[in-house]
């Protein structure tokens, strides 16, 4: 097998959940085929049907922030199959230690957790033999993080960054400028061939939305 067949490091499905149809991530390491669900906020049956089929073993969840739709059932999942939870930045707890009461709100079914292990930025975190980094990006939730993946140009954005669109920050503890500025200085200089998975709707790249985003485009900046 030349060099140019060879399996990518990583391979990622997308598995959209919850009414909100929010972008769960499964992404797993070819090599070992050990993998991990990122933001597994509901339909757990779904997700594990996923899993399943893609031939992947989980071997832990990772979380990017701490709303609803992206962990209300990652303390369900994690207690079911005895996986160890990763994620968010500590800054998010106030929004976990909320999940039992915003699940009804929803009309959803959340619940509270304790990450096994809350992240800073620069930390890693490792699925397989893969090593992903850990950017803290704040602004939509103040302990959102991102995780990239350098050898493959791949990052998980959860909701800092959209196709077209940038995250809501009218939620407590938001704030546009944080926002803005961890998309223009974290991850706006990892490359604009970086493409990405956000957490609702289609993958793009950072080019892309360098050249048409109507909220942190070059151009929009510029004025």
């Amino acid at each position: 097998m030349t060099e140019t067949q060879a399996q990518p490091p990583m391979k990622a499905a997308i598995i959209p959940v919850t009414p909100l149809q929010q972008n769960c991530s499964l992404i797993w390491c070819t090599k070992t085929m050990k993998g991990a669900l990122v933001d597994p906020g509901g339909d757990l049956d779904k997700l594990k049907a996923g899993v399943a089929k893609a031939g992947v073993t989980l071997e832990k969840l990772l979380v990017t922030h701490g709303h609803l739709d992206h962990c209300g059932q990652a303390g369900i999942l994690a207690d079911e199959l005895g996986l160890p939870i990763e994620g968010p930045e500590e800054a998010d707890r106030f929004w976990i230690a909320q999940l039992d009461d915003d699940g009804p709100r929803w009309n959803m079914v959340a619940k509270t957790f304790e990450p096994t292990r809350w992240l800073k930025h620069g930390e890693k975190v490792s699925v397989g033999e893969l090593e992903l980094d850990v950017i803290h990006c704040p602004g939509h939730t103040p302990g959102h993080i991102v995780f990239y993946h350098a050898p493959s140009r791949f990052a998980i954005v959860g909701d800092v960054l959209f196709q077209g669109s940038i995250g809501r920050t009218d939620f407590p503890m938001g704030n546009h400028q944080d926002l803005i500025d961890s998309i223009t200085q974290r991850l706006w200089p990892l490359g604009d061939d970086v493409m990405f998975i956000p957490g609702h709707g289609p993958v793009s790249t950072f080019g892309q939305e360098r050249q048409t985003n109507q909220f942190v485009s070059d151009r929009v900046l510029a004025r």
